[in-house]
C-alpha cells in the first residue's frame, strides 16, 4: 500500500491551494439605470440588454 515517506511542508500544501481562494463577482454598470448586474445579463431593474428594451418592467407605485 503506498504511503508517504515524509510529511508535505506547509509551503507545499499552501502552494497547491493557491487558487483555491474566492474571488469577487464580475459586475457591470447599467448605461441606462446605473444599476450593478453581471455581464451578458438583462438588468433586473430596467430590462435593458444590448442599448434595447429586452424584457418590459412594469413600474412600481
Amino acid at each position: 500500500m503506498a504511503v508517504p515517506k515524509r510529511k508535505h511542508s506547509n509551503s507545499r500544501s499552501g502552494k497547491r491551494r493557491s487558487h483555491d481562494a474566492l474571488r469577487a463577482k464580475n459586475l457591470k454598470i447599467c448605461p441606462k439605470c446605473s444599476e450593478a448586474h453581471p455581464p451578458h445579463v438583462i438588468c433586473p431593474k430596467c430590462g435593458y440588454y444590448m442599448s434595447r428594451v429586452v424584457v418590459p418592467v412594469e413600474e412600481e407605485t
